[in-house]
């Protein structure tokens, strides 16, 4: 334990942000650093519980109080090591996550949690900064070839695992460029690109290799891939949008949230517009733009819609408006349902709730407008929550762009899934247990979003780690990688 007392004698400090008039003008991040002194007086309130809650708040199990109070000695180099040996990537996840286990932490049960967030990025950023993170390249070659489809973050921890094993690995990614919602996903100002350009050159010293445009199922069969490789691991992550089934759904002008958010993040790679957008170019300038959908993906197509220059955002969300502060007794120590403002909802939109849309308007085949109305949520004979529509409360909001944020059904079908024939479970993502991350077919694994669904970058990373150990488990009958 860094400082005993730590925890009653300093007050919780944050990273600050940009003002939102100066960060509105560019795709740049903008959170800022904390100054080293202050980090290490965040570190210092880490009470090193008996029981850490913050281990199991952290899908990736990080040790927590292990490297704040290296931080607050100082340690640094020693501290990146012991977040590395949990994390893969806390650069990624020290941006984007939200950080369940600051929602864990003993300290949030008076909503004073310690800044772990904060504290891993300042790690790993130092790290780089003083170029302590080199290659790993292993010390044998197993002689093994493993396959991984799709390069989000599942894709390329199980990589980097697997390459360190020893094993030949080549990640195979239907896009351009590597990264998978990491770069076509999360907008620019959240995590820029460079981060994950670092990390393949990282890993391509450490023997990965890398197929950019190669779509498994299409351009490459899955049989053929199968024939060439040991093993093979699906990543591919969930890309079955959820769709707004209404009349008038086919005007010109409402698109899925992942039809949108990639053209931005190319045009700020410096593709051309016809690269960009090669089926039409999508965007919010001068607009008034409804966001359907009230997650992460509807809060970074805001983000993006203010900075195109949108000439109103309305993000409407089914479910009602969740309380101010959640009730730490019946809550604490998991993530908590309470009202969250993200910094792209600070920018500048109208939020509602219990909102259900019900018809697309407009003339000439473009949209105009949403007809809207209001439900009341209550619990149905078999005690799951059922809506129901308020008499009389119907509302129309214009609209010249609608982007769809609800959500992912799971993997897509066409294409690889289909060809490999690999089993589905009851919700549609590819079946494999936690225990050996295998599937129905000999040989091949799954991770990520694509086994467990929608989900946060960090459980991707996880289910990576945990899968390669079982691939290199299944290739060589032991491991010494870690769950």
């Amino acid at each position: 334990m860094g400082k005993p007392t730590g925890f009653l004698e300093i007050d919780r400090l944050d990273r600050p942000y940009e003002k939102v008039e100066a960060r509105k003008t560019t795709w740049q991040e903008f959170v800022k650093p904390l100054a080293e002194p202050d980090l290490r007086r965040q570190a210092a309130r880490c009470m090193d519980c008996g029981v850490p809650f913050c281990h199991s708040g952290c899908p990736v199990n990080n040790l927590i109080p292990d490297w704040n109070n290296l931080i607050y000695r100082e340690q640094w180099q020693v501290a990146l090591e012991a977040l590395h040996s949990t994390n893969n990537f806390p650069e990624f996840t020290g941006r984007i996550c939200p950080a369940p286990c600051e929602a864990a932490c003993t300290l949030n049960i008076d909503d004073n949690p310690v800044t772990i967030k904060t504290v891993e990025c300042a790690i790993v950023d130092r790290g780089w900064e003083e170029n302590w993170i080199q290659p790993q390249p292993p010390s044998h070659r197993t002689g093994k070839r493993v396959a991984v489809i799709g390069s989000g973050p599942a894709g390329l921890a199980c990589a980097q695992q697997l390459a360190r094993a020893g094993h030949g690995v080549t990640l195979i990614e239907k896009n351009d460029r590597i990264g998978g919602l990491l770069r076509y996903g999360i907008p620019d100002f959240k995590m820029e690109k460079h981060l994950i350009d670092r990390r393949m050159r990282q890993m391509a010293a450490e023997g990965v290799e890398f197929r950019t445009g190669v779509e498994v199922g299409r351009a490459l069969s899955f049989t053929r891939l199968m024939e060439s490789c040991d093993a093979v691991v699906l990543a591919g992550g969930a890309e079955w949008s959820r769709d707004l089934e209404v009349p008038g759904r086919e005007l010109a002008g409402i698109h899925f949230a992942m039809d949108f958010l990639p053209q931005q993040n190319r045009r700020v790679a410096g593709d051309h517009e016809a690269k960009a957008a090669p089926a039409g170019t999508i965007t919010a300038k001068g607009k008034h733009v409804i966001v359907i959908g009230g997650g992460d993906t509807g809060s970074d197509c805001i983000g993006t819609s203010v900075r195109q220059g949108a000439a109103s955002i309305t993000q409407l969300e089914i479910l009602p408006r969740p309380p101010a502060k959640e009730n730490k007794a019946l809550t604490w120590p998991d993530w908590p349902l309470k009202l969250r403002t993200s910094s792209s909802q600070e920018e500048g939109c109208e939020r509602d709730w219990a909102v259900l849309t019900k018809r697309a308007l407009g003339r000439n085949g473009q949209l105009e407008a949403l007809d809207c109305v209001r439900i009341n949520w209550r619990s149905g004979p078999d005690g799951r929550p059922q809506m129901q529509e308020l008499p009389g409360s119907g509302f129309t909001l214009k609209a010249d762009l609608v982007l769809l944020a609800m959500g992912f059904l799971g993997p897509l079908r066409a294409g690889m899934i289909e060809e490999s024939g690999v089993a589905l479970d009851a919700r549609g993502n590819v079946r494999a247990s936690m225990a050996d991350y295998r599937t129905s077919i000999p040989k091949v694994f799954a991770a990520g979003d694509m086994r467990r669904g929608q989900s946060l970058v960090v459980w991707a990373i996880r289910e990576g780690r945990q899968c390669a150990r079982a691939v290199d488990e299944f290739l060589m009958g032991e491991s010494l990688l870690p769950r």
